[in-house]
């Protein structure tokens, strides 16, 4: 199978850096698979699970927000916050769930709040995928 390039990148750190078969991505307009020759993209990534598909096996990785920039020889994740799926629990999700929510009702505009409540529920959604 064909590969291309592939880099998650994190504030904090370098996650991944390698050759992929197909990584599948939490756009803000639902998932998308990316794989060899793909047209060229980008999007926005809502709170989600990042898969990798390499040749030595898949890898997964919790992403809460970012960008995602695709073009026929690779993609690059440039993540808000990025860690192992491993290593996230469902008490960090919480946590991130109780900021939204906090943020959602200190909100000063309409649309303050509802961008809180799309995150709440992004979130929500990431944690039963966990």
């Amino acid at each position: 199978m064909a590969t291309f390039a592939f880099e998650l990148v994190s504030p904090e750190r370098l996650l991944l850096s390698g050759e992929a078969t197909e990584v599948s991505i939490p756009g803000t307009d639902g998932y998308f698979t990316v794989m060899a020759n793909h047209a060229p993209f980008m999007s926005t990534i809502k709170p989600g699970i990042i898969s990798v598909k390499q040749a030595s096996g898949e890898q997964s990785f919790v992403v809460l927000g970012g960008f995602a920039d695709v073009t026929p020889a690779g993609c690059t994740i440039l993540a808000e916050r990025a860690a192992p799926k491993a290593d996230v629990s469902a008490a960090d999700i919480d946590a991130e769930i109780a900021k939204a929510k906090d943020a959602g009702a200190n909100a000063k505009s309409g649309d303050d709040m509802a961008n809180a409540a799309a995150l709440a529920d992004s979130l929500m959604s990431l944690k039963a995928m966990l």
